[in-house]
């Protein structure tokens, strides 16, 4: 492995994971810190975000694309969403069933960029799957700003379709009021960020199965025309 600046940079934002976990999931951050876990854990998925972008542009810049940076780059990006996530739904901020689809179409599409390269066949990165995650980042903040006191700021988390009993909760509706009328309260702030991350974790989860229909569309649209030329 060549240690150039980009690829310096993918193994700081995979290092940063365990610091995300262990901040998220413990009171470790109070206790040596003083500091609220939910700022600090915004922090330090902010930067490691950056690594993200900075690491791919100096690539292309000092044209320091490597093998390494190939392969670990999407491996970062996938460790570090799915150690938010998996946080966020111990944390009772994420439901399950909307991870369990943005990861499982991450292992999906892993594995078929995987039989298509042993095939001789590049799958490119797709504009939707930039889309899912931008949704993805967005989600993650603002739930974890929505957090600030360890606990959803609505009532509705665990009920079957909470997305649609939202808007009929009365905390909400005042929540809104007070923001409208440019009186909020810090729980105002809170509950403006838990609807913009579960709005943005639906995005995410739609254009998950979007990209990854793509994908497979692709992939098997190139081995048709494979077939068709013998």
């Amino acid at each position: 492995m060549t240690f150039n600046a980009p690829n310096l940079l993918t193994l700081a934002r995979i290092f940063l994971i365990p610091f995300l976990v262990v901040v998220l999931l413990t009171s470790v951050s109070e206790d040596w810190f003083g500091i609220g876990r939910y700022a600090l854990a915004i922090v330090i998925f902010l930067v490691a975000s950056l690594t993200d972008i900075l690491d791919g542009y100096l690539a292309r810049r000092n044209n320091q694309v490597s093998k390494f940076g190939a392969l670990f780059d999407p491996i970062a990006d996938k460790l570090l969403i799915s150690a938010a996530l998996i946080a966020l739904v111990e944390k009772h901020l994420a439901p399950a069933w909307a991870v369990v689809v943005i990861l499982g179409r991450e292992f999906a599409v892993t594995g078929l960029r995987s039989v298509a390269a042993s095939e001789g066949l590049v799958i490119a990165a797709q504009k939707i799957g930039k889309v899912k995650m931008w949704a993805q980042c967005v989600a993650v903040v603002a739930l974890l700003v929505a957090a600030a006191n360890g606990n959803p700021p609505v009532s509705n988390f665990g009920q079957p379709v909470p997305t649609f009993d939202f808007w009929q909760i009365p905390e909400v509706h005042q929540s809104f009021v007070n923001l409208f009328s440019f009186k909020p309260t810090t729980n105002d702030w809170r509950v403006l960020g838990y609807t913009i991350g579960r709005g943005a974790l639906w995005v995410a989860v739609i254009t998950s199965v979007w990209s990854m229909f793509d994908y497979f569309k692709y992939f098997f649209d190139e081995n048709r025309k494979k077939e068709s030329e013998f």
